[in-house]
């Protein structure tokens, strides 16, 4: 008989990993990989964070999966059934032979995901879609009953729909939050710890980033280069001038 998967109890929380600032998606992350642990007897385990490229997602999943011993995988381009087996295995911590087939691999999978009761996190979940692994990763669910955390673009949740059966499964899904003032300043003690920017420049990143991390992140590092090449050990929107931010656009063409 399987384990009872809703009386398994989450693991235990770790520290959370160095260099990476506490920002809003990083408890929007939390929110979902709790609600997967905690989830009732007869719910599903599947949860679905989405959204724009550079919000941050990857850098969420790195601090949930520290704080809650998951096991995480970036999913690839270059993926087939058996690539993926692969590396959901050297993540679980499984060998496997040259030989082994797809379905031997994808019991061990099972298996270790089952008797663990840790959760799975799944990024860069479009390529799962791309590449029509979705009924593969169900059929993983399905045998361990694991919580899994998906993580993909903004359009996922309208992907998904075409897979009826996995769609069906999803307990929830968590839109990644576009980047705020607050979480500039965050980035600023991560990307610009020697130079005070002021919250007025601080504003202007955010909107020209249209909410991206990424975006803001790049932007706070020339920020720091260029007040250092100054001598400024404080930075606001009138100093900053006309200088450049950068904005994701490519440039004009003159």
């Amino acid at each position: 008989m399987k384990q009872d998967k809703s009386k398994t109890q989450a693991p235990p929380q770790q520290a959370a990993p160095a260099g990476i600032a506490p920002l809003a998606n990083i408890a929007v992350a939390e929110r979902a990989i709790s609600r997967a642990l905690g989830r009732g007897l007869h719910q599903p385990g599947l949860v679905v964070m989405h959204g724009p490229s550079g919000y941050g997602k990857s850098m969420s999943a790195a601090w949930v999966t520290a704080r809650n011993r998951a096991y995480y995988v970036q999913a690839s381009d270059f993926w087939t059934k058996k690539a993926m087996l692969k590396d959901i295995c050297r993540a679980l911590g499984l060998q496997f032979k040259p030989g082994d087939t797809v379905d031997e691999m994808a019991k061990m999978v099972v298996a270790q995901l089952e008797q663990s009761g840790r959760p799975l996190i799944l990024d860069e979940f479009d390529y799962v879609v791309d590449k029509n692994l979705v009924e593969a990763v169900r059929s993983l669910y399905e045998g361990s009953k694991a919580a899994i955390l998906i993580i993909g673009e903004e359009a996922l949740p309208q992907k998904l729909k075409k897979w009826e059966r996995f769609h069906g499964r999803i307990l929830d899904w968590y839109p990644a939050q576009p980047a705020s003032v607050e979480d500039a300043r965050e980035l600023a003690r991560l990307y610009c710890p020697h130079v005070a920017v002021s919250d007025c420049l601080l504003e202007k990143l955010v909107d020209k980033a249209r909410g991206s991390v990424r975006r803001i992140s790049t932007n706070l590092e020339t920020v720091q280069e260029e007040a250092l090449g100054m001598g400024w050990e404080e930075v606001d929107l009138t100093k900053w001038g006309n200088r450049p931010i950068h904005t994701g656009e490519p440039p004009r063409r003159v």
